[in-house]
């Protein structure tokens, strides 16, 4: 065997067709408004819920965070899907679920648009990190701060009357 596998013959390595990648991402988004919508309360199961739909996407999440209204995730992009599929299937399908949790999520809605960054293996560590203290991070700076200070860290052009809504 081979990595768990059953062990080629000889000489068939070479000619094996092979299509690997390894893209690590990191998504943020918030909801629409910046409405606080992600309580206590939902958290953990939004969280699990957004885990699901992402293997759904084919794509492994490393972690997952964020704020009342806001959501940071590190995952491995599948090979076989765009960003723009998988975010869009995340958003549709986790808005969907939310307003089944009550009256009080009948109005949510996630905002228009996403910030993406790319991720190098060196730097995973120091996002898982970076995400899972979102809440004391946030207790010094506001989401709108951060997601500039995101854009600018990755060289991302922007125009400040289209990032939010």
């Amino acid at each position: 065997m081979v990595n768990g596998s059953i062990k080629p013959r000889k000489g068939e390595i070479e000619n094996m067709p092979q299509s690997l990648a390894s893209v690590l991402l990191h998504l943020v988004f918030s909801t629409k408004h910046r409405q606080p919508f992600i309580t206590a309360d939902i958290e953990i199961e939004l969280h699990s819920y957004l885990a699901t739909v992402f293997r759904g996407c084919d794509s492994r999440v490393l972690k997952i965070g964020g704020t009342d209204d806001h959501i940071h995730v590190l995952f491995a992009l599948s090979r076989t899907w765009k960003i723009a599929e998988v975010v869009e299937e995340i958003k549709k399908r986790s808005s969907k679920w939310i307003k089944t949790k009550g009256d009080g999520f009948r109005d949510f809605q996630w905002q228009g648009g996403y910030g993406v960054f790319s991720v190098s293996e060196l730097k995973r560590d120091a996002v898982i990190n970076y995400i899972s203290n979102q809440r004391q991070h946030h207790g010094k700076e506001d989401f709108q701060s951060e997601y500039r200070e995101l854009l600018q860290k990755h060289n991302v052009g922007y125009d400040e009357k289209y990032v939010w809504d």
